[in-house]
């Protein structure tokens, strides 16, 4: 395991509601990232193929607009594994970096109509290591998204130490921040639509809290970068260069304290150092979920089974009782 490496997040707006197009970008992003040395690129939340902000803005029941708009989404959708996974994997291999990218990731076990809002880790040598689904989606995110199941609250042992993320405002759930505490989490990615002062407050905590590194991603978008043919454009009340995500990645340590960032405004790749021999030192304060604990007065249980849709009872399954 590297004790140090260099980690990049990217601050970008996607080719909004284009899978290939913000995939083909993200793939020269993460050749840029590789070139100055970043071994972990991240991406912020569902950059692949956009943050669905208009349902904040157009939340209507049966209003044609808004169905043509689910539509599009869904169509440009990441199913896992795909053609389009296969391009992310392809360029990590190429790059020799794991990736962490937040995707719009198409339910492709039942009916293929679902939607969650997820995160997608591939290794430095191309391959899927898995996909974490969102537990909760938020407030009106509810319209758009379903909810993922304890099976995918992932910490990896990779190369670069054990590596996990988290999805906006599950890093206000404080017994999911104690689940990921529990398996040893070093490297943390914490991916936003963008990340303004509140979600700024909550990645440090969790910082703190954890004592690993997070990695705070969140995207720069304006109105120029929507589509011509937005459905939604004029309900949002949008224009020009009007900002919709702000942007303000950055890079914190063990102990709560900035090593890289914030950014502000505008597109860029925030790059930091982490060193996993500073942990330790962090850890002799506090071990949330070790020496901090106390599991004689708090006991918490979580369910890693998945949560099936649907079980099938076959005929042969019934004569076979």
């Amino acid at each position: 395991m590297a004790e140090r490496l260099l980690a990049a997040i990217v601050q970008a707006a996607p080719v909004f509601l284009d899978r290939e197009a913000t995939i083909e970008k993200a793939v020269g992003l993460i050749r840029e990232a590789a070139r100055e040395g970043a071994k972990l690129v991240a991406f912020p939340e569902t950059w692949v193929p956009g943050y669905p902000s208009w349902i904040y803005h157009a939340a209507r029941w049966n209003d044609p607009a808004s169905k043509r708009a689910f539509a599009r989404l869904q169509q440009n959708s990441v199913a896992v594994p795909s053609p389009a996974t296969d391009v992310l994997c392809r360029a990590a291999r190429e790059a020799g970096a794991h990736l962490v990218v937040g995707i719009d990731e198409l339910d492709t076990d039942y009916s293929g109509g679902t939607i969650y809002n997820s995160l997608l880790f591939v290794s430095d040598r191309g391959e899927l290591l898995g996909v974490h689904r969102k537990l909760v989606p938020t407030h009106a995110e509810r319209i758009v998204w379903g909810r993922g199941d304890g099976s995918t609250l992932h910490v990896f042992e990779t190369p670069l130490g054990r590596l996990g993320g988290l999805i906006c405002w599950e890093h206000w759930m404080p017994l999911t921040r104690f689940a990921m505490h529990a398996k040893g989490e070093q490297i943390h990615v914490a991916v936003w639509p963008d990340a303004d002062d509140v979600h700024h407050l909550a990645s440090r905590h969790y910082a703190f809290e954890g004592r690993c590194y997070v990695l705070c991603a969140g995207s720069y978008v304006t109105a120029r970068d929507l589509p011509a043919d937005f459905e939604l454009a004029e309900t949002m009340g949008v224009s020009g260069g009007d900002e919709l995500l702000l942007g303000g990645s950055g890079i914190i340590g063990p102990d709560g304290a900035w090593v890289a960032g914030p950014a502000g405004g505008g597109e860029t790749i925030v790059y930091g150092e982490i060193d996993l021999g500073r942990i330790a030192g962090e850890q002799q304060a506090l071990d949330a979920a070790g020496h901090y604990n106390r599991p004689d007065v708090f006991r918490l249980t979580v369910d890693e089974r998945p949560q099936r849709q649907v079980d099938w009872v076959r005929a042969a399954e019934l004569e076979a009782h």
